[in-house]
């Protein structure tokens, strides 16, 4: 029996960065124009700019800022980077994505100038090679990238981490998520039921997900320190949309941890999907269960383990069709179950979520997509 196991490929080769070459003036700006984006003449009426940007293809359906010149410049001065500096090539297209164009659709999106370093790193996220950005682009299935963050920055930029930190809590946040569901939108080429054949599509295909660790209320040690990055970061996961799960019952560890494994494996989800060869999930829990969960398991090992062994389902109970597909790919395990995800350490768990407790988040993953850390500078 052979099982698929998630790890980096080093077949794939990510494009090198352009490297800088020495100038005479800054980013602050100088005779020399450095902007190499065409200009347009626009009514700078929101409404009216709104109206243009769709007629251009550059709109979502919300209403955008006009990215002036004005203020493309200001954003990139309170930054201090050179706009033609290229961060990476973004498939299906190949395309440049420079920091004047991520500012550009930052600017659009009403994202903060104090948001692009996290844009940034975002980018080079997604960019990686095992991110599987083409794919996610061009599927037809409702994924789009979840950034979740970590480091000091979630309090500068107001990243939210407690109360409705999955949406409803009001702050920067969806600004610029839509800032990077933009840049996916104008640089790297994705249009609905032309480069993207997404069935249903989601609404975090236009604000994107942007949540923050409650690293204080949390017991084990954050995300991305967990995954090789301390201090300020940011991890992209290819996410499915979100699911709530309700336990007003549990009152130990593996009982919280059994519930939401259980929950999460759902028959349709893509992780048990014959066409997909491998799966992670995320699994945000709220700080009072982490707490209570902490108290019994100091090792997040050990919460991935329950988590992985619960989010599994017997394999007579699945129909023949998939079931014989399953077990053609060496899916059903000797204990006669298949499990959501190849190992208990591609169970991505996070805390975050308000005190109110009686709640987990799940969101599961496109498939291909494999999760990454990039520290933001």
């Amino acid at each position: 029996m052979s099982i698929v196991t998630i790890a980096p490929s080093h077949a794939k080769v990510r494009a090198p960065p352009k490297q800088l070459v020495s100038r005479d003036c800054g980013p602050d700006g100088c005779e020399i124009d450095w902007l190499a984006s065409p200009r347009h003449e626009a009514d700078l009426d929101i409404a009216n700019f709104t109206a243009f940007a769709m007629e251009q293809g550059w709109g979502d359906g919300l209403p955008m800022v006009p990215p002036t010149e004005t203020r493309v410049r200001t954003f990139l001065s309170m930054n201090k980077r050179y706009p033609d500096e290229v961060i990476a090539l973004l498939p299906p297209m190949r395309a440049e994505c420079t920091v004047e164009k991520i500012v550009i659709n930052a600017v659009m999106a009403g994202a903060p100038p104090e948001s692009l370093p996290l844009l940034i790193a975002a980018v080079e996220a997604v960019a990686e090679p095992d991110f599987e950005l083409y794919g996610m682009n061009a599927t037809t299935a409702s994924v789009a990238p979840a950034l979740f963050v970590n480091g000091p920055v979630r309090d500068r930029l107001g990243i939210p981490y407690g109360h409705g930190c999955f949406g409803g809590a009001a702050g920067v946040a969806p600004a610029i998520g839509r800032a990077l569901r933009l840049i996916m939108r104008n640089v790297a080429g994705q249009v609905t039921g032309v480069t993207s054949q997404s069935t249903f599509g989601s609404p975090a295909r236009v604000s994107g997900l942007v949540v923050g660790e409650w690293e204080e209320r949390s017991p084990w040690a954050p995300l991305a320190e967990r995954r090789g990055v301390t201090g300020d970061a940011v991890t992209a996961f290819g996410g499915m949309g979100t699911m709530n799960i309700l336990d007003t019952t549990s009152q130990k560890a593996v009982e919280f941890l059994e519930m939401i494994g259980k929950s999460a494996a759902y028959a349709g989800t893509n992780g048990f999907s014959p066409a997909v060869p491998f799966s992670e999930v995320f699994v945000a829990i709220n700080p009072i269960c982490a707490e209570i969960i902490g108290r019994e398991m100091r090792n997040i090992e050990d919460v991935q383990e329950v988590l992985w062994r619960s989010a599994s389902l017997p394999a007579d109970w699945l129909e023949h069709l998939h079931l014989g597909q399953l077990e053609d790919q060496g899916r059903i395990r000797a204990d006669g179950r298949i499990y959501l995800t190849p190992e208990p350490k591609d169970v991505v768990v996070m805390v975050c979520g308000g005190t109110g407790g009686l709640h987990a988040a799940v969101v599961h993953s496109f498939g291909t997509s494999l999760t990454q850390t990039v520290a933001i500078v």
